[in-house]
């Protein structure tokens, strides 16, 4: 897929919806197209199970007429279809109620230069290299001894993008690739099995983990959680590993979108300028980061955006806005709007990450007497009014200082707002997805076992 000659197509047809729509009676429209191509090989028992190719182009369109708007959305491309899309939209906005808050973002805050974000990797792998690389992921981890069964492991490759423009006179574009490996084994056998992974995803192949060391990584934790124990329930300090301490950082931005604080619903809605984290902690959202995982040269409406301190020395400093939540506070949006093609933009945010501290896991772990270390979660519930939170989780028991042995069916508890002020971040962040963070200790959990 030729990225350069999909976008000016797609910028064709956005400006020609665009054109249409404005000579059919629409105040102002824009229009996006998302175009994607992915190709999977899964192996199961040293059997390739599957191979699986699919594309997807989609399009949509928002007109306003006044302080009303409609959209459409399409996959059929053709020049027969594209005015009678038109004629729906602009009939449909006529009937459609008013939004006070509803608009394009204004000319001013659009970007003009796009920054140079290396997201693509030209090189597009055949199946058999997709193959090769699962069987030799499934392979190292079947190699371990104790590795009783395999649930497979899956290599993908895919390519995509988002063409945008506006009436207000934005076109853009941008294009990325991603490689991705996963693999999940079984150890041991009868009542006594667990199941465990690992896998990685990258912008370009060169940076993605070894194949062997994904499947030895997916073994060792397979192996680690056999015999497992239960705990009685108590308030101990509770570690995160930073495989799955992003969680707490999604919940943390979750509760700063502008359509919760324009809502009243979020549980954070009177800690703007306040200190919600301890003063060590800095939080960023950064969508320039080169080969970043969620990084965009633009966002959702063509605003111009940028690095931002989210959380500076334990204080809050800013929402997370797109134009209408933005107008609705009475403010400016902050350049977070993430689009889809069958409704309006909505807040978000892109490679959101919690800055390091200075202590090694080890050492974080190293003078809790009793404690849970959490290497694997399911079925979080969060009260986004009051920040009520809890999880089913399994890991490791900390006894002395130590990981001691495994333990599972658990459940761990607490309040987001006591708990963000009460972490600790080691010093192990990697960029392992488009949110992250290191491994989190936070102290004076409650942990219901047995």
């Amino acid at each position: 897929m030729d990225s350069s000659n999909i976008s000016k197509k797609a910028l064709d047809i956005t400006d020609q919806l665009i054109s249409s729509a404005l000579k059919s009676g629409a105040d102002a429209a824009d229009s996006v197209v998302f175009e994607s191509v992915s190709l999977d090989a899964t192996y199961r028992l040293g059997k390739l199970e599957e191979v699986e190719r699919s594309e997807s182009t989609d399009l949509g369109l928002r007109v306003f007429i006044g302080k009303k708007q409609a959209f459409v959305s399409s996959t059929d491309f053709s020049p027969q279809s594209l005015d009678p899309l038109v004629e729906r939209a602009v009939a449909m906005v006529k009937e459609a109620p008013e939004d006070p808050y509803c608009g394009l973002a204004q000319g001013d805050l659009l970007a003009k230069d796009f920054p140079e974000l290396d997201l693509v990797d030209p090189t597009e792998p055949t199946t058999e290299e997709l193959q090769e690389i699962a069987a030799t992921a499934e392979e190292s981890a079947l190699a371990v001894s104790g590795i009783t069964n395999s649930e497979g492991a899956s290599a993908s490759w895919s390519r995509g993008g988002v063409v945008l423009a506006t009436s207000e006179g934005f076109r853009g574009s941008s294009h990325s690739t991603s490689f991705s490996l996963s693999c999940a084994v079984l150890a041991g056998q009868g009542m006594n099995m667990e199941m465990n992974y690992d896998f990685h995803s990258a912008l370009h192949r060169e940076d993605l983990k070894d194949a062997a060391e994904i499947g030895r990584t997916a073994a060792e934790r397979a192996l680690r959680a056999l015999n497992a124990r239960q705990v009685s329930s108590q308030a101990v300090p509770v570690v995160y590993e930073n495989r799955l301490s992003n969680s707490l950082l999604r919940h943390f931005a979750g509760a700063i979108l502008g359509t919760g604080i324009a809502r009243n619903t979020s549980f954070l809605i009177d800690k703007l300028g306040k200190a919600v984290f301890a003063e060590n902690i800095d939080i960023i959202d950064d969508p320039h980061r080169p080969r970043g995982l969620a990084s965009e040269p633009f966002d959702g409406e063509g605003v111009a955006n940028q690095k931002t301190t989210i959380v500076e020395n334990g204080v809050l400093k800013t929402w997370l806005l797109d134009t209408a939540t933005a107008r609705q506070l009475d403010l400016t949006t902050t350049g977070h709007a993430m689009r889809g093609t069958g409704g309006p933009p909505s807040p978000g945010w892109s490679n959101l990450y919690m800055k390091p501290g200075d202590q090694t896991p080890e050492a974080l772990i190293g003078d809790i007497d009793q404690g849970l270390f959490v290497n694997s979660m399911f079925g979080p519930s969060i009260n986004a009014t009051t920040g009520d939170y809890s999880v089913g989780v399994s890991g490791l028991w900390i006894d002395k200082g130590e990981l001691a042995y495994p333990v599972n069916e658990i459940t761990i508890a607490g309040n987001l707002i006591d708990m963000f002020r009460h972490i600790t971040p080691a010093n192990d962040l990697s960029f392992r997805y488009g949110t992250n963070a290191p491994t989190l200790r936070v102290e004076g959990m409650m942990v219901a076992g047995a």
